[in-house]
């Protein structure tokens, strides 16, 4: 298990130090989540470039058009930047929210299942979604989007909640 000194103050001041709770890792999106904003901006270039040669009366909507486009781009980088995901050895948790911050946890003893989906572009690209099953009815931690390295991410959660005791026999030397 390796440990991850948190350099998000976002994270950091949610982990229980005195309780011993220490980060396993810090799952960021994968590079995929990004291509709509970026796909925006190469639009919002696009407009820029077409300022000039629109005809004059159009050429002031065009500028207004592309730097919202452009603010799109950048709301829509900004709210994936500000999305993590968290596995500590105590707990799962997801942070996000760019003006306004949700916080979700769930703790290892509530997981129930772990379904890693991984279409057919994530397979390829390296990139899968987690759908975590608890006990509760309403879970603010359900759906995990666009996590690279799914398998080894998924096997970190196994190997915490066993090494924790919570699922299958412990073994006696």
């Amino acid at each position: 298990m390796r440990l991850l000194r948190p350099v998000d103050p976002d994270i950091g001041r949610h982990l229980l130090r005195d309780e011993g709770e220490v980060i396993v890792d810090v799952v960021h999106h994968h590079w995929v989540a990004y291509t709509v904003p970026l796909l925006e901006a190469a639009l919002g270039v696009v407009l820029l470039v077409l300022t000039p040669v629109v005809p004059v009366q159009l050429s002031t909507v065009v500028f207004v058009l592309a730097l919202g486009v452009f603010a799109h781009a950048a709301w829509g980088t900004a709210r994936e930047r500000k999305d993590r995901f968290v596995i500590t050895n105590m707990r799962v948790f997801r942070v996000h929210g760019v003006l306004s911050q949700t916080l979700a946890t769930m703790p290892l003893h509530r997981i129930l299942d772990i379904t890693v989906v991984k279409p057919l572009h994530g397979r390829i690209l390296g990139f899968g979604h987690f759908v975590f099953e608890s006990a509760a009815q309403e879970q603010g931690l359900r759906d995990i989007r666009y996590v690279g390295r799914p398998d080894q991410r998924d096997l970190a959660i196994q190997r915490v909640v066993q090494r924790s005791g919570l699922r299958g026999p412990k073994v006696v030397n």
